[in-house]
C-alpha cells in the first residue's frame, strides 16, 4: 500500500512541470527580485525603457549589482537600491534573476 502511494506521488511529481524548481525556490529572494520588475518589466523582460534582466547570467547580474553598490557603475537609481542589500542578499537576488529565460 505504501509503495503504491509513493509510486503514485513520484509519478505526479515527475509530471508536474517545474515541480523540483518550485520546491527549491528561495521565496525571500523571489520577493526581493520582484521589486526589479517594476522598472525592468514583467519577469525582467523590458519593453525597451530599461535594460532587460531576463536571459542574463546570475554571475553577471551579481557583478553588476555589486558594482552599483560600490559606486563602480554610473550612478542611477540602482546604486541606491543595491546599497539596501547585503552581498549575500544580492547573490540570492542575482540567482533568482539569472533563472529567468529570455
Amino acid at each position: 500500500m505504501l509503495r503504491s502511494a509513493l509510486l503514485t506521488l513520484a509519478a505526479v511529481a515527475a509530471w508536474m512541470p517545474g515541480s523540483a524548481a518550485l520546491a527549491s525556490e528561495d521565496h525571500q529572494a523571489v520577493q526581493w527580485a520582484a521589486a526589479c520588475f517594476a522598472c525592468h518589466g514583467p519577469e525582467g523582460r523590458s519593453d525597451g525603457g530599461m535594460p532587460s534582466l531576463a536571459g542574463q547570467t546570475a554571475d553577471g547580474m551579481y557583478a553588476m549589482l555589486i558594482d552599483f553598490r560600490n559606486g563602480k557603475r554610473n550612478p542611477t537609481v540602482m546604486h541606491h537600491h543595491a546599497k539596501g542589500y547585503t552581498e549575500e542578499q544580492l547573490r540570492r537576488i542575482a540567482d533568482i534573476l539569472g533563472r529567468r529565460p529570455n
